[in-house]
């Protein structure tokens, strides 16, 4: 029989793999990798104000990866190139926070927890909050799913539409922040936007519709996490970053194909 602490990883994993299938795909629809990467980085900075002031990690990750996700588009980048910008709060973001998590009391904070993710000390009450999160991220994503598609096709024709392009790009932010803030303890701040681009850009050349699309990033994710916890328990190497690896394996074996 499997132990819980190995059940409880493929659960979070697979709640993981649930929100981070469809809003992948846009990520890489909308060639907003670096954009993911960039929040996801400086959400670290969350970890340290959720520590000095004593509130929960989620809430601070969350006010920080919507602090970091608006400032990158803000209209300062006119002047500055944007992947310039989103390189700076990226990097800046990391080193700040790592360098503020480390003057916190909690002195002995295990970092790599928040850098790599510890998905087999996912606890009943780290798997109920993951659910909880991802069931809120599909739900929204399931409500705007179509006014998000119609922008990211064309924006003068959703706004001709009726449909506002900021306003579902401000939505899809906020998704984001929210993935971030659930995704941190399971995979890590690095790896969090390979587990949002990797199976989105596996999943593009196998399907015809953007549904679809969307299902089969959600199976890649799942596929990802069990092979990766497998390989993890059996190899005795880092969870995190093997459930990443079996992810970069699939999206080379899915560009062999030549319909791909």
């Amino acid at each position: 029989m499997l132990d819980d602490f190995l059940i409880h990883a493929a659960l979070a994993g697979i709640g993981l793999s649930i929100a981070t299938g469809p809003l992948g795909c846009f990520v890489v629809w909308r060639r907003m990798a670096y954009f993911s990467d960039a929040t996801a980085h400086a959400a670290l900075l969350g970890v340290a104000l959720a520590l000095a002031f004593s509130l929960p990690t989620f809430l601070g990750v969350l006010m920080a990866a919507i602090a970091i996700a608006s400032a990158s588009t803000l209209s300062f980048n006119r002047v500055i190139a944007t992947d310039t910008i989103l390189g700076v709060i990226a990097h800046s973001g990391l080193a700040i926070g790592l360098v503020a998590v480390s003057l916190t009391a909690a002195t002995r904070l295990d970092l790599m927890t928040f850098l790599f993710g510890d998905i087999l000390a996912v606890g009943l009450h780290d798997l109920l909050f993951i659910w909880i999160g991802a069931g809120v991220i599909s739900g929204l994503m399931i409500w705007r799913w179509r006014a998000l598609l119609a922008t990211t096709i064309n924006a003068d024709l959703a706004f001709a539409s009726g449909i506002n392009a900021r306003s579902e790009q401000a939505f899809l932010m906020l998704a984001l922040a929210m993935t971030v803030a659930i995704a941190i303890k399971v995979v890590g701040a690095l790896l969090i936007g390979a587990m949002l681009i990797i199976p989105a850009a596996a999943a593009r050349g196998l399907v015809k519709t953007p549904e679809m699309m969307a299902f089969t990033a959600i199976v890649i994710g799942i596929l990802s996490t069990l092979g990766g916890i497998g390989a993890s328990y059996i190899w005795d190497t880092p969870t995190g970053p093997t459930i990443v690896t079996v992810t970069a394996v699939i999206f080379i074996v899915t560009r062999l194909n030549p319909s791909a």
